[in-house]
């Protein structure tokens, strides 16, 4: 199955959250939405990133946040945001739940994503409905 669909339906996402942040009295600009291969293996090699990385497949975001001016960086500062993200579509996943190789957690608050890799047969029909 292409991503496309997949795209799609995180695409709608997106604009969904971000007029939720707008209307809770923040603002946002865009940070990766896709990467490239060669991208991806230098941040896996720096520890950055990983090499499989769902921005390859143009299914995550990073976002910077903004409240009255201020970049916002901390993964707390993105938690409303992230617990929203999560309840829009179940493939929705938020960095700021992320943990390392060792269960331990390794936050990465401003990274939103749809992960369909265990959900490959699910049918995803964009519903544009609020």
């Amino acid at each position: 199955m292409s991503d496309r669909p997949f795209q799609e339906e995180f695409s709608l996402n997106l604009a969904r959250l971000i007029i939720f942040i707008y209307e809770s009295g923040y603002k946002c600009t865009g940070g990766e939405w896709w990467r490239t291969p060669e991208m991806a293996e230098i941040y896996a090699r720096n520890g950055k990133g990983i090499k499989d990385s769902l921005h390859l497949r143009r299914l995550a975001i990073d976002l910077n946040l903004f409240k009255d001016g201020k970049y916002l960086n901390t993964t707390e500062a993105h938690r409303p945001f992230g617990e929203y993200w999560k309840s829009l579509h179940f493939m929705n996943r938020w960095g700021g739940d992320f943990h390392n190789s060792k269960g331990e957690p390794k936050p990465d608050g401003n990274h939103y994503e749809m992960n369909p890799s265990d959900n490959a047969d699910f049918n995803v029909g964009v519903n544009i409905t609020r």
